[in-house]
Formats: C-alpha cells, structure tokens, sequence
C-alpha cells in the first residue's frame, strides 16, 4: 500500500472507508463499488482494514466501524462514522471535485 500521505495529498478528492472484517458485508462493498464507478476517474474510493492499520486508526481517531473520510489535498473535508448509501457518498463526494 502506497504511504498514506502521498494517497490522501492529491487534488481529486479521496474518499476512504476505514473497515473491520467484522462489517465487510457485500452490500458495503457493492456500495464502495458503485461510488467508484459513478465518480470515474474526477475521485479515488479506498477501503482500509482499521485492524491491519491500527496505528493510523489510533491516529485519526477512527473509533466507530465503519469511518468514512473525504481528504482534499490533504485536508479532511467531511467524515462520519456509520452506514452511508451510494448516492449520499457519490453527492458528498462531488462537492469537492
């Protein structure tokens, strides 16, 4: 996996699902799935294991399974912890393109 500043130091808005095994349903994956698709190539969708990066979990202060952020040029636009549907993903996303 790439460093994760150089992931989230771009000028395309970066949306990241921080994610246990324990919540990894396919239609969570469907969801991410359908964002990625529906933005192109203007976003990048990332899922990342919180258990497999605890140490930047702790950083972030990722506590709620699943956290979704959207970085912009390396700053945090929005997050929220909790299910989130394509469409309110693909409108919030948008926002920073």
């Amino acid at each position: 996996m790439a460093k994760f500043g150089e992931i989230i130091n771009n000028k395309k808005p970066v949306l990241i699902d921080f994610y246990t095994d324990l919540n990894l349903l396919n239609s969570n994956l469907e969801i991410l799935r359908d964002v990625a698709a529906a933005l192109g190539d203007k976003a990048k969708v990332i899922k990342i294991d919180i258990k497999k990066n605890e140490t930047l979990a702790y950083a972030l202060r990722v506590k709620g399974n699943p956290t979704f952020i959207i970085y912009k040029n390396g700053e945090i636009q929005w997050r929220k912890t909790g299910e989130q549907d394509a469409n309110t993903l693909i409108g919030l996303v948008q926002k920073y393109i």
